[in-house]
């Protein structure tokens, strides 16, 4: 039986930041062998899982495609210097430089070496010093090591992570690194749990896709391969907290967002919103009034075009090692994406074409 949670845990608890997915995308490959028909990977790295449609199309012709994209890379950094034994780290993506103080992190050198962030005791600093958050350029990690032996195990360009367990919080909230974009993996995995007690018509594509956190790269290339009828992208959104205006964030446990503004396809988002209703499933909705940053804005405008919908988990504390959300949202989602998918039929598209110049067609063959 597919445990969403124990599936989650394995993968926030993998170390594999953008451009380096290698670890997290066997584990994804792994989990998607009982859902998928068969799997591809891009030459950028991207996986795609393919569940073929359980039923032929009426006309004869080929399956139509829906591509589910969840990115599976993390924010990290990398090694700039080593002096003395202390290694100094330069940002991958992007990692709050705030946040990483005492941080327990893993250094990925020629063997995995943990070690911790090191802070300036408060007693040596100035006055001025204590009201401001060091750089990246003055973050030091130390592996307790002396320095001749961390110059054997460790080279610059050697990635670093945060190295910290999912926690259980009350209720079923969960709190680790990469939630983002893990969770949504999670959720494109829940859906193809889902799916395999579902009839459908439609070819499903389930990306697990690379290099987003450093400019939507794996998106753009699977989407080019896949060449999907329509997409839906997922990613991570603002819930509420102390310091997050609520007119940007949605409420965590509610149900998953579903984006509003011109990155999304009006009347795909509108039939994603009516198998929710029906099916009596929460959603959310979060208005972004321009680029929203995610897969789909990459999606959106591969080749001619894609009619793209944007479904998000609420995620409190954003890029950093403590991304805490609430399980039953993943749960939700899942379902609305199978329910979604089960419901396609052979003229859908048909029912989210743009209608602006029917009329006056209809005038000149009149």
């Amino acid at each position: 039986m597919f445990d969403v949670k124990k599936h989650l845990k394995s993968l926030v608890e993998a170390h594999a930041p953008s451009g380096h997915e290698g670890p997290v995308r066997e584990i994804i490959h792994e989990a998607w062998q009982d859902f998928v028909d068969e799997t591809e990977q891009d030459k950028l790295g991207s996986l795609i899982g393919i569940k073929r449609a359980t039923k032929p199309r009426q006309d004869g012709a080929p399956a139509r495609k829906i591509m589910l994209a969840a990115h599976m890379d993390e924010i990290g950094m990398m090694v700039r210097d080593i002096v003395d034994g202390f290694i100094f780290v330069h940002r991958i993506s992007g990692v709050d430089n705030r946040v990483m103080l005492a941080q327990p992190v893993m250094v990925h050198g020629r063997e995995a070496l943990p070690g911790v962030v090191a802070t300036v005791p408060p007693h040596l600093l100035t006055a001025s010093a204590r009201k401001k958050y060091p750089g990246f350029g003055r973050l030091i990690i130390d592996v307790g090591l002396p320095a001749e032996k961390v110059n054997e195990l460790v080279q610059i360009g050697d990635l670093i992570t945060p190295d910290v367990p999912m926690v259980e919080l009350q209720g079923k909230k969960l709190a680790a690194k990469a939630m983002d974009d893990r969770a949504c993996v999670a959720t494109v995995s829940a859906c193809l749990n889902e799916l395999q007690g579902m009839s459908h018509s439609w070819d499903v594509y389930a990306a697990a896709t690379v290099q987003e956190e450093t400019g939507l790269y794996g998106a753009k290339t699977a989407a080019y391969k896949i060449q999907p009828d329509i997409a839906i992208a997922l990613d991570v959104g603002f819930a509420k907290q102390p310091g997050v205006n609520d007119d940007d964030a949605l409420e965590m446990g509610n149900g998953p967002g579903l984006g509003l503004g011109p990155n999304f396809h009006d009347k795909l988002r509108e039939k994603i919103m009516d198998t929710a209703k029906y099916h009596e499933i929460k959603v959310q909705t979060d208005v972004i009034p321009a680029a929203s940053g995610t897969d789909a804005w990459a999606i959106q405008i591969s080749r001619e075009g894609v009619p793209t919908a944007l479904v998000e988990i609420p995620i409190r504390n954003m890029h950093s090692p403590v991304e805490t959300l609430d399980l039953r949202d993943i749960e939700r989602a899942g379902r609305l994406l199978a329910h979604f998918i089960a419901d396609l039929d052979d003229d859908f598209l048909a029912t989210i074409e743009w209608d602006d110049l029917k009329p006056a067609e209809a005038e000149e063959t009149a």
